[in-house]
């Protein structure tokens, strides 16, 4: 899994509900799995709460993860062309992509803002919140 890198620390910070069992790294992108509880985003379209601001072992008794709401982060992009300045939403799997309209409004998949064009590496910054 490729997971998001702080390039910008962010200032909105947040703790989310996780499962024991789960192993979750540091950057890693997370959806909304129920009521304030999350885990790793796996798909397009999934709900965001977040990116890990810290590591959480599997099972080692801790039940929740501080997330962060906003800062800049260089992130995987999906195959489809993005320019700077474009919404992003989730994507895919632990993957960012240019929001589709209305649709990653409703379901909450749109969280950021292209702050760079993507090239060939399928990396760019990501501005959370898309201000």
């Amino acid at each position: 899994m490729t997971i998001a890198v702080c390039i910008e620390a962010p200032k909105i910070i947040v703790r989310r509900i996780v499962l024991d069992n789960a192993g979750i790294p540091k950057g890693t992108t997370l959806k909304h799995s129920g009521d304030n509880t999350a885990a790793a985003s796996t798909s397009d379209g999934d709900a965001f709460a977040g990116i890990t601001i810290e590591e959480k072992t599997a099972d080692d008794g801790v039940t929740n993860i501080g997330v962060a709401l906003d800062g800049v982060f260089k992130m995987d992009t999906t195959a489809a062309a993005i320019n700077v300045g474009e919404f992003v939403s989730i994507g895919g799997s632990q993957q960012v992509a240019v929001t589709a309209g209305t649709a990653d409004l409703v379901d909450g998949s749109q969280f950021g803002r292209a702050e760079e064009t993507r090239d060939g590496d399928n990396r760019i910054r990501v501005r959370l919140g898309g201000v």
